[in-house]
């Protein structure tokens, strides 16, 4: 397949290179990570105690479950083609997981409209390894489909994790009111130019096509010598077609899988993966997720494709493949990617420990997959 390159000259400021002094520990950050570990155990203990089955304590539940195909694009400016975007295809042609689900850590009714999620896993990435991943050959990047992340430190995450971790299997039948009554309040806010990430994430969020949504890495990575967040756009006209687009979920508790399932049954869908640079630590800040980086300093720019065939997105057997043998890390990938900021370094112990819970509560052993030999299809 031709790709379009991207043009020879990007008028943008200059990218800053990477320097650990950039990233400041928080007051209490070890504190608050072993706090934030026992709210996301609380989550995942309740659950399996609901479900006699282990499920991740955030983004338990999963709407499509996805293979594919990730293409670097040829033509690339040096300062984006680093990391695993240095060369282009075929060197850079790696087959791809992808896995779409919603933010709560119970399994709720898709009328209980929270943020989507998409996890990205890509199989066979050569380099020097990130601490802990040494032996395999996966770089994953968790999305959210948000530009910026709903709290501005650790700590204020923290805040809102120990508020819904006792809810989690609370009044399912008071979450489906709650959440259109914040419907209600989200629309009107969007439409007089508003909008609120917090009521979004109670509930709120509108009951779109998790297909039509782009999604964001919130919180920078570095890239190479240089620091970056990612976003995943819909490209293929059948994709951007979604975007927006309301789903019937009512009477639906599974209405988006069955969505996303309708979907692959005969469509293809094509993304592309942007990059955008950090060129002013002053409006890009590295320890605030909640900032969302001015696209007039440094706009979003493609590095790759991502492709995806027709295809059964959800059944049992992929669940028990992904949702139960895989894990998605942003910290089990390449050293030259390494996730940036006091959210991310908080949050690194607690991708680890869900890993664990679900393994040893569902005797399983989770291998990183070195091909996709063992897809159900």
């Amino acid at each position: 397949m031709n790709h379009p390159t991207p043009p020879p000259t990007l008028h943008i400021d200059q990218p800053l290179r990477y320097d650990p002094a950039y990233e400041v520990e928080e007051e209490h950050e070890a504190i608050t990570q072993a706090e934030m570990l026992n709210a996301l155990h609380s989550i995942s203990a309740t659950t399996l105690r609901d479900n006699r089955h282990a499920t991740r304590s955030v983004h338990a539940k999963s709407h499509g479950l996805l293979h594919g195909r990730l293409q670097v694009l040829a033509g690339l400016p040096p300062a984006y083609a680093q990391g695993m975007f240095a060369e282009p295809a075929p060197l850079g042609d790696w087959p791809v997981v992808l896995r779409l689900s919603s933010t709560p850590g119970d399994l709720l009714d898709d009328a209980v409209s929270t943020p989507r999620g998409l996890a990205l896993k890509v199989i066979g990435v050569p380099g020097e390894r990130l601490p802990g991943s040494e032996h395999d050959s996966t770089q994953d990047f968790v999305l959210i489909n948000g530009p910026a992340f709903i709290s501005a430190s650790a700590h204020a995450f923290l805040r809102t994790l120990k508020l819904l971790a006792p809810t989690t299997d609370k009044a399912p039948g008071l979450k489906k009111a709650l959440s259109a009554a914040l419907q209600g309040t989200e629309k009107l806010l969007e439409a007089v130019g508003g909008g609120s990430a917090t009521l979004r994430s109670l509930g709120g969020h509108p009951e779109t096509h998790v297909l039509g949504e782009t999604y964001f890495s919130q919180a920078p990575v570095l890239y190479g010598p240089y620091m970056a967040k990612l976003a995943l756009a819909p490209v293929a006209p059948a994709l951007c077609a979604l975007t927006n687009l309301q789903v019937e979920l009512d009477g639906k508790p599974n209405g988006l899988r069955e969505a996303v399932v309708a979907y692959f049954a005969s469509h293809a869908a094509e993304w592309e993966l942007r990059v955008q640079l950090c060129t002013d630590l002053g409006t890009m800040p590295l320890e605030d997720a909640s900032v969302e980086w001015p696209q007039q300093r440094s706009p979003y720019i493609a590095v790759a494709r991502i492709t995806a065939p027709p295809q059964t997105a959800w059944s049992a057997a992929l669940a028990a493949l992904v949702d139960d043998g895989m894990q998605f890390n942003p910290w089990h990938g390449l050293a030259a990617h390494r996730p940036l900021g006091a959210i991310m370094r908080v949050r690194q112990a607690a991708y680890a420990m869900s890993a664990r819970f679900r393994a040893e509560h569902n005797g399983r052993v989770l291998i990183e997959p070195q091909d996709l030999s063992a897809w159900p299809d």
